[in-house]
């Protein structure tokens, strides 16, 4: 079945962007239940920033699951890509990833690598930037098969990075790879700007989709955009996904009425 989820950003120095609920975890978590939600994404500065039995006594308190974690506080805080020229650099961004996948595990939930994959600088080598990328994919891919689960890798839009731009070019790049436990996210954003049919692009991606972010087209939530829900909705169960379904969206006009109207769309769509 295929469940919701909304997002919590709890990354002090992080004041505005595509989460719905911020800062005050309890009360975020609260009101996702009271909503339906099946689970909450988190977005942290480090995977020690909650502590692990509180996290399980809240998530059991409300009724909900930990969808996913993301990683981007390494770069935003810490400035760590997976694709940066200095190895040590590098290998502590490996190290960031690696704990989350930790926490996140602990609670069955996947690590998300989004801006933390990095960018291909000018003058640097694409082949050489992309076997950095591989390198890393591989090492991280078993960890989350050690910590029984997998990890996730968002193609992002080519205003925020220039290695992966579309779900096939994910794919192209993961068949390649030799650890088979990474999946991609599918964020309808990204998908928006990128993809050419963006349902098409999902039913190809298939069994490689592991996580969705649901956002429409100016990243607000579900329904206050223009992207055509009906035929990306059919894709999404045309590949039998079975995953989460996470509202990264802006909280526009505000956090409770961003929620509300994702999970009226959620409903609309997927039950």
């Amino acid at each position: 079945m295929i469940k919701s989820s909304t997002t919590i950003a709890l990354v002090p120095q992080i004041t505005y962007g595509p989460w719905i609920y911020w800062h005050d975890l309890e009360k975020g978590m609260e009101k996702a239940s009271d909503l339906g939600f099946d689970a909450i994404e988190l977005f942290t500065p480090a995977s020690d920033t909650i502590a692990i039995d509180n996290l399980k006594q809240l998530l059991q308190k409300f009724n909900l699951e930990l969808s996913a974690v993301g990683t981007g506080a390494g770069k935003v805080i810490h400035g760590l890509t997976l694709t940066d020229q200095n190895p040590d650099i590098r290998k502590k961004a490996i190290s960031f990833i690696s704990d989350m996948i930790s926490f996140g595990a602990i609670f069955g939930a996947p690590a998300i690598i989004g801006s933390m994959q990095g960018n291909v600088l000018a003058g640097n080598d694409r082949e050489k930037t992309l076997f950095w990328l591989a390198e890393a994919l591989e090492i991280l891919g078993e960890k989350a098969a050690e910590a029984g689960t997998f990890l996730i890798y968002e193609p992002l839009n080519r205003y925020e990075t220039n290695l992966m731009n579309t779900l096939q070019a994910g794919v192209e790049f993961l068949e390649k790879l030799k650890t088979k436990h990474v999946k991609l996210l599918a964020d309808l954003f990204h998908m928006n700007i990128e993809e050419a049919d963006m349902a098409e692009s999902i039913r190809s991606a298939g069994s490689y989709i592991g996580h969705i972010h649901f956002a429409d087209s100016n990243r607000k939530a579900i329904g206050l955009g223009h992207t055509e829900m009906d035929s990306v909705a059919q894709a999404i169960k045309s590949i039998n996904y079975s995953g989460f379904i996470s509202a990264e969206a802006f909280p526009e006009p505000s956090s409770d009425e961003a929620a509300l109207q994702t999970i009226q769309s959620f409903k609309k769509y997927f039950r």
